[in-house]
């Protein structure tokens, strides 16, 4: 009953006319980016970041949770009619491509559409169900509880990047030193400035996502030189009412798993739809079927996707705990607007937390809606050659930076952190782990400092708290592991040497 009041509370903020043109502005937007290869919702976020500053928060927040999703539906259509997949869509390509190529090409879409529905229904009833239980238990952290909680933090650094754990660690610890640059916070001398002036403030966090994930992105599109035909096949929406049996069991089954994974650290969207994908071929009455052009291949994807794409949000708003890259940049967007995530986000803004709750089911209505009828006209983007597109997105960018504090050093920082990440994507470093680390570095020093005050200086402090020392006996058993395997690792590739090089050495008969 009282999550029933909970929604209807945040229904009457969602609901409002700014919000629900929040919402569809994002959700158009978030259709229109899941449709251009290349740019996904992590580079999309980061190029609108700037232009939300003059929006109320919650408007803003709406929006971009809107281009999230909506992007997470525009990346089936471009799979399932083109087979042009982003990271979020690559199943999709599998059964979807395989209905276009039968002249199936509607009802693949309807079937995604309809399933996404259905996930992202799910998803949002177990986010109201559980996002304030652990708010709750959070209410219990003090300085000593969020030290080691950030801690832990940066060991979930592990799931969030792509790369190696170890090159994930230290581009964690290249963003806590971009974070400790500018004032102290609490003697207000400057510090790790360089005597530059304009860096007393510190390093804006919108001109590092911007640079490593927008600017590089679109350079990087701009090295692959692709080539793009528009989709021109026949579109029959409706599916027979047999078709339509088959699709609810498996959209059922992967809003579970995509609910499942999303919460988990390092789940997400991308692993949800593999694990759809699998369970359905173990349990679906059609499994043989399913990769020559199965309609379940399209419908349990589709909702796992969706459903992980909502329930990512439960770590980020009840701990304060970005689970992947999109999430980290959904943390830079609220503390930008000035609300912080955590424990205390429920008590302190139930507006701004349950109208975002409810603006995502109404986002849902508003994409089933507009995409499946639409379809032919979202296509048409993809008419628009990307060197025509490209100019006018570096152009917002710097006007969004500049916008941050009219200062044209805001756009220099940008553009050299568009070098930085341009790098990182030739080196196959992940920029998501630099940027959580610019984030909750700062966290870690203020909790850090202020548990030490409190304790007077005894680092028992942080074992004698329960809390803590299960989070810090986490994060121990964490380094602990890696340690092993690394012997481990080293032992097994010893223990093979000398078995290659003796069957090298073996003349052949």
């Amino acid at each position: 009953m009282e999550i029933i009041n909970n929604l209807l509370f945040g229904f009457e903020h969602a609901l409002s006319l700014n919000n629900l043109l929040f919402c569809a502005t994002g959700c158009v937007v978030g259709m229109l980016v899941g449709l251009l290869p290349g740019l996904g919702p992590l580079a999309t976020i980061s190029l609108l970041l700037p232009l939300t500053f003059s929006l109320p928060p919650q408007g803003a927040l709406i929006m971009l949770a809107g281009i999230y999703y909506g992007a997470q539906y525009g990346d089936n259509v471009s799979a399932i009619t083109m087979k042009i997949p982003h990271a979020s869509s690559i199943v999709a390509c599998i059964d979807g491509y395989q209905m276009t190529l039968k002249g199936k090409t509607g009802v693949a879409l309807f079937t995604a559409g309809v399933s996404s529905f259905i996930g992202g229904t799910v998803a949002i009833i177990v986010l109201a169900s559980f996002a304030p239980v652990l708010s709750n238990v959070a209410l219990l952290f003090g300085p000593v509880e969020y030290c080691a909680l950030v801690l832990f933090g940066f060991v979930c650094v592990s799931f969030v990047t792509t790369g190696s754990v170890l090159d994930g660690l230290a581009m964690c610890f290249v963003g806590v030193l971009l974070g400790q640059v500018g004032s102290d916070i609490e003697t207000g001398g400057p510090r790790f400035t360089m005597d530059i002036v304009s860096l007393t403030d510190g390093i804006q966090l919108v001109s590092i996502a911007l640079g490593c994930f927008g600017i590089a992105e679109i350079t990087k599109n701009l090295d692959n030189n692709e080539k793009r035909s528009p989709f021109n096949g026949p579109i029959k929406l409706i599916p027979t009412w047999p078709e339509f049996k088959r699709i609810f069991p498996s959209a059922l089954r992967g809003s579970v798993v995509g609910s499942i994974l999303g919460i988990m650290p390092g789940g997400g969207p991308v692993m949800a739809q593999f694990a759809a994908y699998a369970v359905d071929k173990k349990l679906s009455k059609y499994r043989h079927e399913i990769g020559q052009g199965a309609i379940e291949g399209v419908a349990g994807q589709a909702a796992a996707d969706e459903a992980a794409a909502r329930t990512s949000f439960i770590p980020l708003m009840s701990l304060g705990i970005p689970e992947n890259a999109v999430m980290a940049l959904m943390m830079a967007a609220f503390i930008i607007n000035g609300i912080q995530p955590g424990p205390q986000m429920i008590t302190k803004h139930p507006d701004l937390f349950w109208g975002l709750v409810a603006s995502m089911w109404i986002g849902n209505c508003f994409l089933l809606l507009l995409n499946v009828p639409l379809v032919r006209i979202w296509l048409s983007v993809f008419k628009i050659k990307y060197s025509s597109l490209f100019p006018a997105i570096l152009f917002f960018c710097c006007i969004g930076t500049y916008s941050i504090n009219n200062n044209i050093n805001d756009i220099y920082t940008t553009a050299t952190f568009g070098v930085f990440g341009y790098i990182f994507l030739r080196f196959k470093l992940d920029p998501a782990p630099l940027i959580l680390g610019f984030i909750l570095g700062p966290m870690l020093e203020e909790n850090f400092r202020r548990a030490m005050l409190i304790s007077r200086g005894s680092f028992a402090t942080f074992v004698t708290h329960p809390i803590s020392a299960v989070l810090v006996g986490l994060v121990s058993l964490f380094f602990a592991w890696q340690v092993i395997s690394f012997f481990l690792d080293q032992r097994k590739r010893r223990a093979q040497g000398p078995a290659q090089a003796q069957v090298a050495e073996t003349p052949a008969e």
